[in-house]
């Protein structure tokens, strides 16, 4: 598979502005990156083709008017084996707690210490490796929930798990090696949920996902969990609050996470809204945030 790699200049001090103004578009085909040393910045994305490059690039420009200008557009084709090379530059192992997110090109020189478990992941063009903030924040949460239940006393053996918007299927892996079961996951993308069942092959979970095509009303349709997690832009979750609260079971959890952190305070007026007496609360991790709500027995 060959891919096209395209670059746009931007002025550094334009680049969190651009990044915000591409998530409020809706705009998932571009980040953003700085190099400090030479003060420069640029929209990098991937494209299968020239024509998709430049309707991505028309695109960009198009989200982007009023915000900032942008310079001169590079695209470079990219044989296989360098777009897979220039992507693992950007994923990089990490850790919370006892949990290790690791990238699979990594496996054999990453020591994971006794006693602590690891995530392989090759998430290729999927979304979610946990280098982004906002599935670090998901990723967490469910880390922490887990020790927090086995200082209880409790097990999370029995406890279900629903990852809606699965991408590279992260969290539903992650859930399985925190001991969570039965654990399923979903996303609108095949190519997603593709990518998400062969990372379950890697960790050797495959039997313990259950992993589908669907949206967030598909994909929950006539589903409960005790911890339903859904790492997706703020504007989806508030079109779709209903159905992410109706997922969830008396006494579980609902983490959402892709939120702006300028967002963060309408998010939580609508899910506090259609959930009355649930407790509420968010962290900030960079520009990102999240929300936990924690329904009643």
């Amino acid at each position: 598979m060959s891919l096209v790699e395209v670059k746009i200049l931007l002025p550094v001090a334009a680049a969190e502005a651009v990044e915000n103004a591409l998530a409020e578009a809706e705009n998932a085909d571009w980040g953003v990156f700085e190099d400090r040393p030479t003060a420069t910045a640029w929209l990098g994305s991937y494209f299968p083709d020239e024509t998709a490059a430049r309707e991505g690039a028309q695109r960009a420009r198009r989200d982007l008017r009023g915000v900032t200008e942008l310079g001169a557009a590079e695209f470079r084709p990219m044989p296989d084996a360098d777009w897979r090379e220039s992507y693992k530059a950007h994923f990089k192992p990490w850790r919370f707690g006892r949990m290790h997110w690791v990238p699979l090109w990594e496996r054999d020189t990453y020591t994971v210490p006794n006693g602590e478990v690891a995530v392989l992941l090759d998430p290729g063009m999927a979304f979610g490796t946990g280098n982004h903030e906002t599935t670090r924040l998901c990723c967490e949460r469910m880390v922490a929930l887990a020790e927090q239940l086995r200082a209880a006393g409790r097990e999370t053996t029995g406890l279900r798990v629903i990852d809606a918007g699965c991408g590279s299927g992260i969290l539903a892996i992650s859930a399985v090696k925190l001991g969570f079961s039965p654990v399923a996951g979903f996303d609108n993308d095949p190519e997603a949920v593709g990518v998400s069942r062969e990372n379950a092959v890697l960790n050797s979970v495959a039997d313990q996902i259950d992993f589908y095509v669907g949206d967030l009303i598909t994909g929950l349709q006539g589903r409960q969990a005790d911890l339903v997690m859904a790492n997706i832009l703020a504007h989806i979750l508030r079109d779709f609050a209903r159905e992410l609260v109706g997922a969830v079971a008396p006494g579980g959890w609902l983490v959402l996470s892709g939120i702006l952190a300028t967002e963060v305070d309408n998010v939580r007026r609508d899910f506090a809204t259609l959930a009355p007496g649930w407790t509420l609360e968010s962290r900030t991790l960079g520009e990102w945030s999240d929300v936990k709500l924690v329904r009643p027995r």
